[in-house]
């Protein structure tokens, strides 16, 4: 019986262990996760989401504070067009987030960063090509580009001298998605070095309709590897999204996947930026408490836990803070339900919003709790302690745990002041 060990993921002159950590904003892929990842031979994912906000954590910058200040004369205002973020400041947080990562990068590994489309900033193309291009600048091994198409995302930063030396890939949930996105970066004559194929059990965002049960991941790699096999390329393919165990893993890999990654069971490591009441929310979850809603403003579905502090919540539009998700017109489906609300109940002040969330406001501040649809399962990778919370786990073992694990066994860590 083989185990993911037993594979390794060829990337250019790069043989790593198929494993990658996946890139869940805002700051919980951490660059400690990241690095972890790389250090043991595999492939760790940092995000670029709200990335001012994260060197503010983790730098002490001022940048989020800086942009409210400018722009605190709009906060009443319901139109925010005004509201933008300046590309300077933007390219010189994201060199700071991603050069500190990289000088500490140790090991054999790679470290890539998550590009989400959908981060729009009310200057979608231009923000884009800042934060790519600035991650490439920094040292990035590899730029993942998510939540969204793509379509013209190869094309911002074809003219950068690294262009053909960073590995490029790209987020699908369908063989349409992935034909469309070669189709219109062909004019690049530049090919993605790997495609990670998210399925309906992913964490976060997902690429599917509320209709997300009625599809398999295995199904929709099969259709991508053989219509690859049809065209003569030869692109690396990566499952994501419900791969639980090693034996998950092994069997994608024994189908003719490159590699696979992973996110939720790094949810509840010490290397993860979520805070450890968070991830105790995470670990007593029952599998009626994860639902896929559509209160995200991007106007993907999401799933995540019930009781989740963001829904159902009063707060009022942060955009000249944050503003992440503006789109080219200053637009946010969040500013449309908050400004119906209060135009339905005049005079009251704590008005609740449950048909979307302010998004920036609520990952800023570890509130929204997306999940994997396996997260009911955490419970069952550690030791319960004598006080009824659970024992946190190393990225390290649940790294390893995947990398050597067989007959769809999970390893235990060791335990102390367990029950």
């Amino acid at each position: 019986m083989k185990c993911v060990d037993d594979f390794r993921l060829k990337l250019g002159d790069k043989e790593l262990v198929p494993i990658i950590t996946g890139g869940m904003g805002v700051d919980i892929s951490t660059a400690a996760l990241a690095l972890e990842a790389a250090r043991l031979g595999g492939i760790g994912h940092i995000s670029d989401a709200m990335v001012p906000t994260v060197t503010d954590r983790r730098f002490n910058t001022k940048y989020v504070k800086d942009k409210l200040k400018q722009y605190k004369f709009n906060v009443e205002n319901s139109d925010k067009s005004v509201v933008q973020f300046n590309l300077g400041l933007l390219e010189e947080a994201t060199k700071l987030h991603v050069g500190h990562t990289m000088d500490a990068k140790r090991g054999d590994g790679m470290v890539f960063i998550n590009c989400m489309e959908k981060l729009t900033m009310n200057a979608p193309k231009d923000t884009l090509r800042v934060r790519m291009r600035a991650a490439m600048d920094a040292g990035i091994d590899g730029i993942t580009l998510a939540a969204g198409l793509h379509l013209g995302s190869f094309a911002l930063i074809e003219d950068h001298p690294r262009f053909r030396d960073v590995k490029l890939g790209i987020i699908v949930s369908s063989l349409r998605a992935l034909q469309l996105f070669l189709k219109k970066s062909a004019r690049t004559n530049r090919l993605p070095d790997y495609i990670v194929i998210e399925g309906p059990l992913a964490g976060g965002h997902l690429g599917f309709g509320l209709d997300w049960a009625q599809y398999d991941l295995a199904t929709i790699v099969a259709e991508i590897r053989d219509w690859l096999v049809e065209q003569k390329l030869d692109i690396p393919l990566v499952p994501a999204g419900g791969i639980f165990t090693g034996t998950d893993a092994t069997n994608f890999l024994e189908m003719g996947a490159a590699a696979v990654q992973v996110a939720t069971r790094f949810t509840v490591t010490r290397e993860c930026g979520l805070p450890e009441n968070v991830q105790q929310e995470y670990f007593k979850a029952s599998e009626d408490e994860i639902e896929v809603n559509q209160i995200s403003p991007t106007g993907y579905p999401m799933r995540m836990l019930k009781s989740s502090p963001a829904i159902g919540d009063i707060i009022r539009p942060n955009c000249e803070a944050y503003g992440y998700l503006l789109d080219a017109s200053g637009n946010c489906q969040y500013i449309d339900a908050y400004n119906r609300e209060h135009a339905a109940h005049p005079g009251e002040r704590r008005v609740r919003i449950w048909d979307k969330t302010c998004l920036c406001t609520h990952m800023r501040n570890f509130d929204c709790w997306t999940c994997g649809h396996y997260t009911y399962r955490l419970k069952d990778t550690t030791h319960r302690n004598a006080d009824g919370s659970y024992q946190i786990l190393s990225a390290e073992h649940v790294f390893h745990d995947y990398q050597f694990s067989k007959d769809n066994r999970i390893a235990l860590p060791e335990g102390s002041d367990t029950v």
